[in-house]
């Protein structure tokens, strides 16, 4: 073996577990935020009864899911502000931020005293507490994404960027043990009065932990590698002169965030209150789903670098379309657990498999010199128009039709959603095309 050949194989050895520790320590981060996210959902049931105490347990649970709701729609603010600051200052000193402020949002939440306590202040403050996490999650996602698109080695970009999703599942699956183990071991009393909030009190002292790690990110060397990275004013103009593909991008995301908070954030709700399984039944169906989720996003993400992105968004959100409602039709005439679990792992798969290809296809279509804010913007409109007001307008359906597969109506329309943005993002001579070509050269086409 010469010299040459020798410093190749010593550089990969060195190489790979850099990036595995950069994938570590940039989710890390990306799981705290999903964690103290989603927590707010799967306790919605304790919540309401603490925070929003009226006479009608359906207006407390939508008072409930609103203010949940009201997080996403200080998304696409927190898109463009921190979006363009991470594009401006670069991705690690952005993810910092972002992590401060959703630590911010989510010791509030865990801290303060019930409505009975203080009255109409609590409600306000766990208001202002899901703004913040939301104006923070606006560009969490987007920011993670773009940096393990950036570190990703050639022909494996898919795979690297659904690690930023599966941190996402890891923090479900602790989340929904958690849960699982208070249920187990407090009585239904101690779980409405305290025991809720534990959750939320170990979310806030691992924020140390996560700080830790993130604070030893390296800044990306494409960031790097850019001479000129773009103001305020010029990012406002990227986005005015792509306004067609940040709302092509947010359809192209609301089978993701559709699918995800149906089968996370309001299965533990549609368990307990739909299906009358028990708190625990519904929580351990959470978790396997959050294990599901992760096995399948990393197969979504590689099987889009081997044989396009193109087929395998079409093939999943065609077939989300044609089964989420019978799927939904059939758990509603025989609830169980084993049948709440069956359809939910079918929607697992949907899940993993369209976010691992899409989630790299959307950063691949966005600007370089905008890529966070283009990125984030279409999410966090997706977000808040489709998928955070998933446990609302699931509610509702429900309630209005008497017919508990309403859901899967909420989610074909999200299907098809995607179908659409596929098809438009990939047509002859599209944005897709254009954009794959610019980042790869070499390939002709995205798929």
């Amino acid at each position: 073996m010469n010299c040459q050949t020798q410093a190749a194989v010593s550089e990969k050895a060195v190489a790979a577990p850099s990036k595995i520790g950069a994938v570590l320590r940039v989710t890390s981060g990306n799981f705290l935020e999903q964690f103290d996210f989603f927590l707010f959902g799967f306790y919605a049931n304790y919540i309401s009864k603490v925070f929003f105490p009226v006479d009608s347990e359906f207006a407390s649970l939508m008072l409930t899911f609103s203010v949940f709701g009201a997080g996403f729609l200080m998304r696409p603010l927190g898109a463009i502000i921190l979006g363009g600051y991470i594009d401006s200052v670069g991705r690690r000193q952005g993810l910092i931020v972002t992590l401060s402020i959703m630590a911010s949002g989510t010791v509030l939440i865990a801290l303060v005293p019930s409505y009975a306590t203080i009255g109409l202040l609590a409600p306000a403050l766990v208001l202002v507490g899901r703004l913040l996490q939301g104006f923070s999650a606006g560009a969490e996602l987007g920011g993670v994404s773009v940096y393990l698109a950036e570190i990703a080695t050639p022909g494996h970009k898919g795979f690297y960027t659904a690690w930023q999703s599966a941190s996402q599942q890891v923090a479900i699956v602790f989340a929904a043990a958690i849960g699982y183990g208070l249920n187990l071991w407090l009585s239904a009393e101690e779980l409405s009065t305290w025991g809720w909030r534990m959750p939320f009190l170990i979310g806030c002292a691992i924020v140390p932990l996560i700080f830790f790690l993130r604070r030893s990110l390296q800044e990306t060397s494409a960031f790097q590698a850019r001479r000129h990275h773009p103001g305020t004013r010029e990012i406002f103009h990227s986005m005015l002169q792509n306004w067609r593909t940040v709302l092509t991008g947010m359809l192209f995301v609301a089978m993701t965030t559709t699918t995800f908070y149906l089968i996370t954030v309001y299965t533990p709700t549609f368990g307990r209150k739909v299906l009358h399984l028990s708190a625990a039944d519904s929580l351990l169906v959470t978790l396997l789903v959050g294990v599901s989720n992760f096995v399948w996003l990393p197969i979504g993400g590689a099987l889009s670098d081997k044989v396009g992105r193109k087929p395998i968004l079409i093939a999943i959100s065609t077939l989300a379309l044609l089964t989420a409602y019978p799927a939904m039709s059939w758990l509603a005439a025989a609830p169980s657990f084993a049948h709440l679990l069956a359809v939910l792992l079918l929607f697992s798969s949907y899940f993993g498999l369209y976010n691992g290809a899409m989630v790299v296809a959307l950063t691949e279509v966005m600007p370089v010199s905008v890529r966070v804010v283009g990125f984030s913007l279409a999410f966090s409109l997706s977000t808040a128009l489709f998928g955070g007001f998933t446990p609302a307008i699931s509610t509702y359906l429900i309630d209005v039709t008497g017919n508990s597969a309403g859901p899967g109506i909420w989610l074909s329309c999200a299907a098809l959603s995607g179908l659409l943005a596929t098809l438009i993002f990939y047509r002859r001579d599209g944005a897709a095309n254009r954009a794959l070509a610019i980042a790869s050269p070499g390939k002709s086409r995205p798929e």
